[in-house]
């Protein structure tokens, strides 16, 4: 493999992977910055043989070898001629050296997220060389695995605020940029990444065999073509209305793009006039005039900073706050395990979370139930003659555990359960809540795993609190 490298510190290398996002596209790799030539080999290697081998895409190695560069710098400085001498206490210098980074574009130091991609490009070459260049790079672990684990960072998922959301779809019926009009529509209906959506083609949309339509695409981060998703009408007709406006465009364009749903007529540069699918480069500033020209704010006043990514998550999050099971989201989002799908979404919306509040049940005493509290006649007998077996839980009651002959799925699994219609908790349970309580707050406190994992404590937490201080007030009331 090392020896069809490319002679030379510059190449030029073409995305020749048909399903990739860049295909045809040529990356100009340039290694001259890399003063050691026993590290320059390493990083060539690297990025040959993961080319090669399609272990990785062109643009990821492409952005693997940009990122190194800061890492290159410190090198350098610190006069660090080959990766076997690191340690753990250079990569602690590294770390330190990130944070006091000043960007020449911004004049601004790096925001958490850079520092941590730009130390995750030393980890990925370290880790491969530990496997195909041994003699090259440290033989021991010079990473704690607690590098950049979530401090300083915010702990609220990014979901679209409804008010925002109102804002957005009401300023698209005016939209005359149709990219941004219909692609904001498929976004939002599918959850998918934009840039699967750059490259959906025009038989994307298929009628369903029961009714509606579906909608199918490549999943170019799992690189597997996605399941027929059911789609809502005005997705359907916002891939039919993007199919009409590149007509034109498909009959004058190249074999390799013309089936493509996002081409476009460059308009100006060296390259006007030329016909192309669109790029995420492209489309990004679009975005952001779409923001700016409907006066689109948040609730400081603020431009609202929107990016395509957000669609996904909110879609993600409006399904889980209308009790959608876990694993449905899972395969919307595509998702290879679930955890991924509960470790990086939010839980429901701080919104619908206070309206969530209204609907705990609590009872000063059990005996008391009646049919102000279960309307079902047939539910509240059995409920009577249960409350001490059957209905009795851990920390409160359920009024009905079995439906058709099955258990509850809830119940099962114990997902939900406080702010279920059919819980009931009374004040003999406050010390179980105190106690289940205390366990979550000090999960939270030892934390050092990130904002996704307290994330998905904190919606918990909050009705716990809620379940306790409404507890307390019956019982300070009863004594």
């Amino acid at each position: 493999m090392a020896s069809k490298m490319p002679n030379g510190d510059k190449w030029e290398l073409i995305d020749n992977d048909s399903n990739s996002q860049y295909y045809g596209r040529k990356f100009k790799f340039d290694f001259l910055y890399i003063e050691s030539d026993s590290i320059k080999n390493v990083v060539k290697a690297y990025v040959w043989r993961n080319y090669k081998e399609g272990n990785k895409s062109l643009k990821k190695l492409y952005d693997d070898n940009d990122r190194l560069k800061l890492f290159n710098n410190f090198l350098v400085i610190n006069n660090i001629n080959s990766l076997k001498e690191l340690t753990n206490n250079d990569i602690g210098l590294f770390i330190s050296y990130l944070k006091t980074f000043i960007s020449d574009n911004t004049n601004k130091p790096l925001a958490y997220g850079s520092q941590k991609l730009h130390l995750d490009k030393v980890k990925a070459i370290i880790r491969w060389g530990q496997l195909y260049m041994p003699n090259e790079v440290p033989k021991i672990e010079i990473f704690t695995g607690n590098e950049y684990t979530g401090i300083n960072r915010k702990l609220k998922i990014d979901f679209i605020p409804d008010e925002v959301l109102e804002q957005i779809n009401k300023a698209l019926v005016d939209e005359e940029n149709p990219y941004i009009k219909y692609g904001i529509i498929i976004l939002q209906s599918t959850g998918m990444r934009i840039g699967d959506m750059l490259k959906l083609n025009i038989d994307s949309v298929k009628p369903h065999l029961i009714s509606g339509y579906t909608l199918t695409w490549y999943d170019h981060k799992n690189r597997k073509e996605r399941q027929p998703m059911p789609i809502p009408n005005e997705c359907a007709i916002a891939v039919e209305k993007l199919i009409e406006h590149t007509k034109e465009l498909r009959e004058q364009a190249n074999d390799k793009i013309k089936d493509y749903l996002f081409i476009y007529k460059l308009q100006k540069g060296k390259n006007k006039g030329k016909i192309q699918n669109l790029y995420l480069q492209q489309i990004v500033p679009w975005f952001n005039a779409f923001i700016q020209n409907n006066d689109i704010k948040d609730t400081n006043g603020e431009y609202y900073n929107l990016t395509a990514h957000q669609f996904r998550r909110t879609l993600a999050t409006d399904m889980l706050s209308k009790g959608t099971d876990l694993k449905a989201i899972q395969e919307v989002l595509g998702h290879s395990s679930p955890m991924t799908t509960k470790q990086s979404y939010a839980d429901v919306k701080d919104k619908e979370r206070a309206e969530v509040f209204k609907n705990i049940g609590i009872i000063g005493n059990i005996n008391k139930v009646d049919e102000r509290v279960i309307e079902d006649k047939k539910d509240l007998i059995w409920f009577k003659e249960n409350k001490d077996k059957g209905a009795r839980m851990e920390d409160g009651y359920c009024t009905k555990p079995c439906s058709d002959g099955k258990i509850c799925d809830r119940l099962l699994k114990r997902q939900k359960c406080y702010t279920c219609s059919r819980y009931i908790t009374t004040p003999e349970y406050l010390q179980a809540h105190k106690n289940h309580l205390a366990e979550l707050e000090k999960q939270l406190e030892g934390n050092i795993y990130g904002d996704h994992y307290a994330e998905h404590f904190l919606p918990t937490i909050k009705i716990l609190k809620e379940i306790v201080k409404r507890l307390e007030e019956i019982q300070d009331g009863n004594n």
